[in-house]
């Protein structure tokens, strides 16, 4: 026994001494520095710890969080540390439901807030087009804009341009047209009513103009000048660039073409991608399955892509917008067409189901667009027969917008597993939605407080250009109901700010399948984070509507910095 105490005392002092002579031969190795840090601040992980002072972030992942004593400690002589002086860092927001930013060729219609506005901006292009040539205006703009909270019709437009054949675009469901260029396309008060489309009309039966969903393919709107390739790249370099200074990290698509993914693939190679994008291919109009088997042959694979970049899956869409959302009930009058209206479905049902059925043969995942309530009966019905095949609980299909759910919808929904993507169309379009479904209606417009506490996983988004992509007008939305013109609607469906900016984040994480990536901001994930220069939390309403961003961070990257 003494012989083994002697023999551990000689380890001891043996160990000692080559401590104590080479220390770095035992001594722990120091963790490396950390590339960059945010000190002095609240940091709201959404997670584990909580809300913590400091951040470290090394590579193109957090390390550390937790007060700025510890994390201050990771500071090297290449370290960036950002004094944060009480700002807010978030997560890095998401949009889930993003076509473009907006603007564009044709005649700009953002800025006008009266008929007034838009008469004078089309006879500006008129006076500026030889006669009988097209004028088309782009989409970027609602008439709950205008003073007159209606749409120009047929005869305003005649004021502006009578010589040109007029095309004003509202949203992506929706045209009016004035008298020249109805007479371009041969439409008048014989022509039929397309299915799944509507042919406005005035009381006495003449035509207003307005041609909705599929009655658009009346008209062949010519075809916008697209640039050359490397100005392509450019240019959505650009765009993503006004994203990121807003503190957008990851953006979807919903429903794109081929050759845009295409485009994005290319920025992405050549180290230009400032955000993360999950893409969906736009399912083909023409309902068959043979028109899916053609489309199919030329996508690329489904969830084909990495962390920047990822095929998500297909969308489908069953009825209209503001003007077309299919509904259990009629639409209030004169819309409603004495009790005969219910909106559009712009696919048929047998189509529908056969489509959905046949992506998930082939493993895709779907994203159908559903406004009304019988449009989402549509879609539960589809989905319900797609998984009787196969089930598709845990893919994680989607219900996009969702506007006007029922009670006997969530649990079918649950069953399968789905989730919503909500958007703040109410902010802008609060007055049609009352004129169009009433005030309850209208007030009950995307119910993201009734989605939440029937357990349906919700993300939210912008729907740009329809709405205003920016994101912080969304959370401002959802969490006071406030319009940009009708004052507050549906106050019982606020969420608060922290259930706001889970949606916008954590949701949206859920969405895409990338919950242990990204969504918080835990040691192990993605650095893609945001510093607002007003506290997220504490700041009075209406801060959120014009919230200042100081900083975005993607993967590590300062994207933006103000």
């Amino acid at each position: 026994m003494a012989d083994r105490s002697v023999a551990a005392a000689r380890l001891a002092v043996g160990a000692l001494t080559l401590g104590t002579l080479f220390p770095a031969a035992c001594a722990r190795p120091a963790e490396p520095a950390a590339d960059l840090i945010l000190t002095g601040g609240d940091v709201l992980t959404l997670g584990s710890p909580g809300v913590v002072e400091a951040l470290a972030v090394r590579g193109d992942r957090v390390v550390a969080a937790g007060t700025s004593q510890e994390i201050d400690r990771l500071a090297g002589s290449g370290t960036r540390v950002v004094e944060l002086a009480g700002r807010t860092v978030l997560p890095g927001l998401a949009d889930n439901h993003y076509h473009g930013i907006g603007g564009g060729p044709g005649v700009d219609l953002s800025g006008a807030r009266s008929l007034g506005d838009i008469i004078d901006r089309v006879a500006a292009a008129a006076r500026e087009t030889p006669p009988g040539e097209v004028i088309v205006t782009n989409s970027n703009w609602h008439e709950g804009q205008l003073a007159e909270q209606r749409l120009p019709y047929r005869d305003d437009l005649d004021l502006a341009a009578p010589e040109h054949p007029v095309v004003v675009v509202r949203g992506g469901h929706q045209y009016v047209l004035n008298s020249a260029a109805l007479a371009h396309w041969r439409i008048d008060e014989s022509t039929p009513e397309v299915p799944g489309g509507r042919i406005g009309r005035d009381p006495d039966g003449r035509l207003n103009g307005e041609l909705v969903d599929r009655a658009k393919d009346l008209v062949t709107v010519p075809p916008r000048p697209i640039p050359d390739p490397a100005t392509l790249l450019d240019e959505l370099a650009d765009e993503h660039a006004r994203l990121n200074a807003r503190g957008l990290t990851s953006i979807r698509y919903p429903g794109g073409s081929v050759g845009q993914y295409r485009a994005i693939t290319r920025l992405k190679e050549q180290g230009r991608l400032s955000l993360r994008v999950d893409y969906l291919l736009r399912g083909p109009r023409a309902a068959s399955v043979e028109t899916l088997a053609e489309a199919l042959a030329t996508w690329p694979a489904m969830g084909e892509g990495d962390g920047w970049l990822r095929v998500g899956g297909v969308k489908l869409g069953v009825d209209g917008g503001f003007e077309g959302g299919l509904m259990r009930d009629p639409y209030e009058e004169p819309w409603g067409e004495g009790g005969t209206f219910h909106g559009l479905q712009t696919m048929p049902t047998d189509a529908y189901i056969a489509t959905v059925r046949e992506l998930n043969r082939q493993g895709w995942r779907v994203a159908t667009h559903a406004v009304g309530d019988a449009a989402i009966d549509l879609v539960l019905a589809g989905y319900e027969a797609a998984s009787s095949d196969a089930p598709i609980a845990g893919r994680r299909w989607v219900i996009e917008h969702g506007f006007i759910p029922r009670d006997d919808q969530f649990p079918r929904m649950r069953d399968l597993g789905l989730a919503v993507t909500a958007q703040h169309h109410l902010y802008v379009a609060a007055p049609s939605l009352v004129e169009y479904w009433g005030t309850d209606r209208a007030a009950g417009t995307t119910p993201v407080r009734a989605y939440l506490d029937a357990g349906i996983p919700v993300s939210l988004g912008s729907d740009s250009p329809v709405v205003p992509w920016d994101p912080w007008s969304v959370l401002h939305h959802f969490t006071t109901r406030g319009t940009i013109s009708a004052g507050v609607h549906g106050a019982s469906q606020r969420i608060t700010r922290e259930e706001a900016l889970r949606a916008m984040t954590q949701g949206y994480a859920h969405l895409t399948f990338e919950e242990t990536d990204k969504g918080t901001l835990e040691v192990g994930k993605l650095a893609d984070l945001v510093v607002t220069a007003e506290h997220y939390l504490d700041c009075a309403d209406p801060c959120l509507e014009t919230m200042q961003v100081d900083m975005t961070v993607v993967g590590g990257r300062v994207v933006y910095e103000r």
